[in-house]
C-alpha cells in the first residue's frame, strides 16, 4: 500500500495542508492521516486540524472528466 509522507500538500481545490502524522482508529485499526490546514477559516479557526482515512487521502477523484489526486505532495 502507498505511504503518506509527512510534509505539505495541496488539495485539488487549491488549499494547502501539512500532514503531521498517521494514526490508527482505536476500534477498527484503520489508518488515518492527521493534517492541519495552512489557512485561516471563519468556520473552523486558524490552522484547523483534520483526519481522513488514508485510502481516501491517497485516492484519485474525477473532476470535469479528469482524474486528479485528492492531495498532491508539494514539499
Amino acid at each position: 500500500m502507498s505511504q503518506v509522507k509527512l510534509g505539505k500538500y495541496r488539495h485539488y481545490n487549491g488549499k494547502e495542508y501539512e500532514v503531521i502524522g498517521i494514526a490508527r482508529h482505536s476500534e477498527t485499526l484503520e489508518e488515518l492521516v492527521v493534517y492541519k490546514g495552512l489557512y485561516n477559516s471563519e468556520e473552523f479557526g486558524d490552522n484547523p486540524m483534520w483526519v481522513r482515512p488514508k485510502d481516501m487521502f491517497l485516492e484519485k477523484i474525477e473532476i470535469g472528466g479528469k482524474k486528479l489526486k485528492r492531495f498532491e505532495l508539494i514539499s
